[in-house]
């Protein structure tokens, strides 16, 4: 199904038309996206795959047709811009039927591919770990197979049977179909395989216990620039949609010496492709079992609050809204993208705001120390109140909950000190490790 038109997305091997049908109604339209700019996303999205774009407009369609989406008038016109522009592949940001694909195809003699496959095109090119290029080539698969449908005409051919079975052939499009189903079965298996070792991995940690601070964010919001700012990593990062896809953890040590493990994940998108996200769960767990979330998005874009909506919609079908037990922080990035007036009004809001909201530049490094620091502030105040004895003969634990904790009463007795601590739910593991060894 995946489209090969180029490796790594770094040239241009592909003529392509871009278009965005205006439709009436467009519910997404409604929640802050004008137009030009879901037509600009769009262009921007094909040229992450390095598609040369000849062409792009909107398009409105006052009524979709269920064989086309669009109507005669447009469909001739674009054709003979097609034909004229040598156009190989056609980008319609709208969710296609199988049917009005494979009729747009046959119309244009081209490729078609609708919003859902481009986004899967790209996780394809972006994929760089084994995980990752088996989470896309289940989303691509899953995808392919609501493809298989009886107007594929060129599907509809007879398979010859065995011979020795008996009995009428398999038509093409149910050979397609149990290939794919097979094919899918055995990610499935590969891919629950991977959440297993994760979660030994995450058991791992638990015993040697760090806070897992995780970025989310709209795609090309800046988080991986974040991320190299904070630990000094060169994780691949350019303003393109999509940069990142595999997920990176590195640790991180806070003002107050708490170390936390800091993770960059795969940016989200207006209508994700619902595929994508449940092949992608294995990745996405590490967002569901971080201890607090930095959602990161560019304030300098004109589409931002509707971009944050679409994130926290993506957040809230993975179960992690207001009312989790995972905090979210609001991360406002290219604070130096805006003049003196909007930054004054950034400032402003931030400060009244009842929850916390930290500008920053993650390319030129404002406000880095302040994110820091609530990220020290936001986690001592999850720390737990406990009562122990401790023999004096263990003097290193004593040490230990000095560094790492805080003394709220101490009573010392002639074999043992009577300590009431606070300690941050990781220590407080650690600590029961110490204690029990």
């Amino acid at each position: 199904m995946t489209l090969k038109l180029v490796k790594g997305g770094q040239h241009h091997t592909g003529r392509s038309l871009v278009l965005h049908p205006q439709l009436s109604s467009n519910d997404r339209l409604l929640r802050g996206y004008s137009v030009g700019k879901r037509l600009e996303e769009c262009v921007r999205l094909a040229e992450a795959i390095g598609l040369l774009i000849v062409h792009s407009e909107v398009i409105k369609v006052h009524k979709p047709r269920p064989s086309s989406l669009i109507g005669k008038g447009s469909l001739d016109r674009l054709s003979s811009i097609i034909i004229s522009k040598n156009i190989d592949v056609a980008i319609i940001d709208s969710i296609l039927s199988p049917v009005q694909q494979r009729n747009l195809e046959k119309d244009w003699k081209c490729k078609v591919l609708d919003r859902t496959s481009l986004i899967i095109e790209i996780f394809g090119a972006r994929a760089r770990t084994k995980e990752g290029v088996f989470q896309v080539e289940l989303a691509a698969l899953t995808y392919q197979r609501s493809r298989l449908v009886r107007s594929w005409t060129h599907l509809e051919r007879q398979r010859g049977g065995l011979g020795f079975m008996g009995g009428p052939g398999e038509t093409q499009i149910e050979a397609d179909r149990r290939l794919i189903n097979e094919r899918i079965s055995k990610l499935k298996k590969v891919l629950k395989e991977v959440r297993r070792t994760r979660a030994l991995h995450r058991n791992a940690r638990q015993r040697i216990p760090y806070p897992i601070i995780a970025l989310v964010g709209y795609t090309n919001s800046g988080k991986s620039t974040l991320f190299n700012a904070l630990t000094g990593s060169n994780v691949y990062s350019q303003d393109q949609l999509f940069a990142t896809l595999d997920p990176t953890m590195r640790g991180l040590e806070l003002p107050s010496g708490q170390k936390i493990i800091l993770s960059d994940t795969v940016g989200f998108i207006s209508e994700l492709p619902h595929e994508l996200i449940e092949s992608f769960q294995a990745t996405l767990e590490e967002v569901t079992e971080a201890d607090i979330l930095l959602h990161v998005h560019d304030i300098s874009h004109p589409n931002a609050e509707t971009q944050k909506s679409d994130v926290l919609l993506v957040l809230n079908k993975m179960g992690l809204t207001d009312d989790a037990d995972v905090p979210i922080l609001e991360v406002r990035n290219k604070i130096d993208c805006l003049d003196t007036e909007e930054r004054e009004f950034q400032l402003n809001q931030s400060s009244r705001s009842e929850k916390k909201i930290i500008l920053i530049s993650a390319k030129d490094g404002e406000g880095l120390k302040t994110l820091l620091s609530t990220l020290d502030t936001e986690l001592n105040t999850r720390n737990k109140v406990m009562k122990i004895k401790l023999p004096w003969t263990d003097s290193k634990t004593l040490a230990w909950i000095y560094k790492r904790g805080q003394v709220i009463k101490r009573r010392d007795g002639n074999e043992s000190v009577d300590l009431t601590i606070k300690l941050h739910p990781s220590d407080v593991a650690r600590l029961e490790n110490r204690l029990n060894s």
